[in-house]
């Protein structure tokens, strides 16, 4: 069966089923996620996703070809921009995908933040 949910949705509906995320909108008009006061990332729509990694994992990301970057920090490693095409890129906002990446960073760099990925 077709899921009918739009991407801004779908990645949503992942997102925020991880323990301690929130979700809501942003100062600038986009969708924010967070575990507490840290930012995870934004959408803007349906179109892209905004994310900030760790510079290691950003240039591994990078290389992949998986993120790209920000467009308010072009040649910046570490703020992330992922265009949103089509179902493969929703995917990687699943358990292995970027924001689960991020997630993960946040909590090795964070220790103060005590969550625990279980998908």
């Amino acid at each position: 069966m077709t899921d009918t949910r739009s991407a801004s949705r779908r990645i949503t509906d992942e997102v925020t089923s991880w323990p301690g995320v929130t979700a809501g909108p942003g100062r600038r008009g986009e969708f924010a996620f967070k575990i507490g006061p840290r930012a995870l990332g934004h959408l803007h729509g349906d179109r892209v996703a905004h994310l900030s990694f760790p510079k290691d994992v950003w240039q591994r990301l990078y290389d992949e070809g998986r993120v790209d970057y920000h467009p308010v920090f072009p040649g910046k490693p570490g703020p992330a921009s992922r265009r949103i095409e089509n179902d493969d890129v929703i995917l990687e906002f699943t358990d292995q995908g970027l924001t689960a990446l991020e997630l993960s960073a946040l909590q090795a760099n964070h220790h103060a933040i005590d969550v625990q990925v279980t998908h």
